[in-house]
């Protein structure tokens, strides 16, 4: 079969031929019809990911963990963790008889590697009991999921959105999703606290933090109050880290201004998963909620790893 190969840590995968995978005992083969590419998959390739240990150590390997494809009998399905070092970016690959569950109907099965990162977006409301009418603040908000964020948030019923990111023509698109006030982070430490505090109204009730590091270190200093007072709870739910891994906070930062960290998987169980992914397929189903692809064969995965261009698209390669 045709496979997308790794075969050195920090490379990129080569599109060649590679033995096709047999299925042991309690495991099924899938047909691969699409596969999502996420910078997730990306670190797992350059071994910086906390848990690329096990997937490096099988080199050569092919690439990313999860994918829609199709069973032996034509039923479309959403899979994930294939046996090592048979990932996701090839034409067949291998998982347990349990890793996988049915592609709701009427989802273009591109679509469909993609609604997962709606999920983020929802945690407004499973991680920091978000209501309708609240203010959203969404930190990177031109990445694919910052952009489902904001637009989410708008589903949920946001009173106002405001949503960062460093390109101004990307946030002019991000305006036109939904957001109602943009701030640019590429300027000045002293220019960005101005804008948080121009943006925030009557303040920030959720923060959906997708950068982390320096704009968020900068946004919380904005949050102390200059006198005592009783603060207005802020709700900051920690997802990325696209801008920094760590976060400078001084003491005074958690005291007084009524701020609140939360991961983001908060609030999340079988239930709640069920719940918020029912909701974000029948949003899909009735076209209220998008999602922006960039379609790739399987063949192009050399340039299409490497592509930098997608300003806010998924790449979803296609074997």
């Amino acid at each position: 079969m045709k496979a997308a190969v790794l075969y050195e840590v920090g490379g990129v995968p080569r599109y060649v031929d590679f033995p096709d995978p047999v299925a042991g005992a309690g495991e099924v083969i899938i047909d691969v019809r699409a596969v999502a590419v996420e910078n997730v998959d990306k670190m797992f390739a350059a071994g910086t990911h906390y848990a690329s240990g096990r997937f490096i150590a099988h080199l050569p390997a092919i690439p990313c963990f999860d994918g829609v494809g199709a069973l032996p009998d034509g039923r479309l399905v959403g899979f994930g963790n294939p046996r090592v070092p048979y990932g996701a970016l090839a034409e067949r690959t291998v998982v347990a008889g349990d890793a996988f569950a049915p592609i709701p109907e009427g989802i273009d099965p591109a679509v469909a590697t993609v609604l997962g990162t709606a999920i983020t977006g929802m945690s407004i409301k499973t991680a920091a009991g978000f209501v309708a009418g609240e203010t959203v603040l969404v930190q990177g908000a031109t990445g694919v999921a910052g952009r489902l964020a904001v637009k989410v948030a708008r589903l949920l019923g946001a009173g106002r959105i405001v949503a960062t990111g460093r390109d101004d023509d990307q946030l002019r698109e991000v305006r036109a999703l939904g957001a109602d006030t943009v701030i640019n982070t590429a300027v000045s430490d002293e220019a960005l606290a101005q804008a948080f505090v121009d943006a925030r109204g009557d303040g920030y009730d959720v923060v959906l933090d997708y950068l982390w590091g320096r704009p968020t270190e900068i946004l919380v200093r904005t949050l102390i109050p200059g006198a005592f007072a009783f603060p207005k709870p802020t709700r900051v739910i920690q997802i990325g880290e696209s801008a920094g891994t760590e976060l400078a906070l001084a003491a005074s930062s958690l005291r007084t201004s009524g701020v609140e960290i939360y991961g983001a998987a908060r609030g999340l169980g079988p239930e709640t998963m069920a719940e918020i992914y029912g909701q974000i397929v029948r949003w899909a189903q009735a076209g209220e909620l998008t999602f922006d692809v960039e379609r790739v064969p399987l063949s192009d995965i050399k340039t299409a790893w490497q592509r930098t261009d997608l300003r806010g698209r998924r790449l979803v390669v296609l074997p």
